[in-house]
């Protein structure tokens, strides 16, 4: 049971026991006919013979109307790749209270956009004293959503339970203050069931040292994934892998010798050579051009932003 103040999801592969809940729950209150599931939460659900697909059309829309966004004309990604946004860029907003209230909504999209983590993610650090440009910004991924209102996360029958994760970092691309953005999105089968876009706090010294920071804090979600994933009776197969484009750091989490160059890391990020060397995690490179957390550390142009968007699992609402 997935329970939210007095919204309630029963569900299990065996329908005598979802009937048994049922009963025992009106037995002590007063509930509504059961029904299956269409809408939770803002998130819609599809379903169809091949799965379940989740978005927030109807959400996307209310915010559009809201914003007097409805007939604008879309574009093909959330974020232009130049100019770069900077706390200076821009004449400061007298209010800025509808930024504040439109990015605030924003944020619950990623729920069932991954697509949109980075660019929130990004607006979300001038929020204290947002300008033109990053007003125009917001604007921009709303046309983004004008043009993808019914886009989200596909969940297919059959799915198996290897549970990996795409880890990158964008080293030293804060314009601001040359801080890196870490992306992570981890997969149980063909789902992305977890995914971030952040700044990492601090300055790293070489690509080196923000990719492995950026593995460490995958591996720290994954772990606390196996241990969710335990508790709810779903066996996840051995060992887990992270992707990461950066030899370097692929290397340093394998390598059990402690760095010279190294040693200004916290300690807490090297937790991840623990889990290397105890054979439940293993580190893999993988080539650039097929890492998917690319689309969480930086903006793309539109042929790549298009190409990895389906690749890490947003795609458009099946038909009624």
């Amino acid at each position: 049971m997935l329970v939210y103040v007095d919204d309630i999801i029963v569900t299990g592969n065996d329908s005598r026991l979802i009937q048994q809940t049922l009963d025992a729950l009106a037995s002590r209150f007063s509930i509504k006919d059961p029904e299956d599931l269409h809408y939770f939460l803002g998130i819609e659900a599809r379903r169809t013979s091949s799965g379940l697909h989740l978005n927030q059309q109807k959400y996307i829309l209310d915010l559009l109307a809201r914003t007097n966004m409805l007939s604008a004309k879309p574009v093909n990604t959330p974020m232009a790749v130049s100019p770069k946004l900077s706390l200076h860029s821009g004449t400061k907003l007298t209010d800025p209270s509808e930024y504040r209230a439109t990015l605030g909504s924003l944020q619950y999209l990623a729920f069932t956009r991954p697509d949109l983590s980075y660019a929130v993610s990004k607006l979300f650090q001038f929020m204290h004293a947002p300008t033109t440009d990053h007003w125009l910004a917001v604007k921009r991924l709303l046309r983004y959503l004008a043009g993808t209102p019914t886009h989200g996360i596909f969940l297919k029958k059959g799915n198996n339970s290897t549970l990996h994760a795409y880890s990158d970092a964008d080293w030293g691309g804060d314009s601001d203050n040359y801080g890196s953005t870490n992306g992570y999105i981890i997969y149980l089968g063909s789902h992305p069931i977890s995914w971030s876009s952040k700044k990492l706090k601090g300055v790293a010294m070489s690509s080196t040292e923000a990719e492995y920071r950026s593995v460490a804090n995958t591996a720290s979600e994954v772990k606390w994934l196996c241990s969710l994933l335990s508790e709810l009776g779903i066996r996840v197969n051995w060992p887990l892998v992270i992707y990461c484009d950066n030899v370097g750091a692929t290397y340093l989490c394998a390598n059990p010798v402690f760095h010279s160059r190294m040693k200004h890391i916290a300690i807490d990020y090297h937790f991840i050579r623990e889990l290397v060397q105890s054979g439940s995690l293993r580190v893999v490179h993988v080539s650039t051009h097929d890492q998917l957390a690319d689309v969480l550390t930086k903006p793309l142009s539109k042929a790549a932003f298009n190409n990895f968007s389906s690749k890490i699992g947003v795609t458009k609402a099946p038909p009624s």
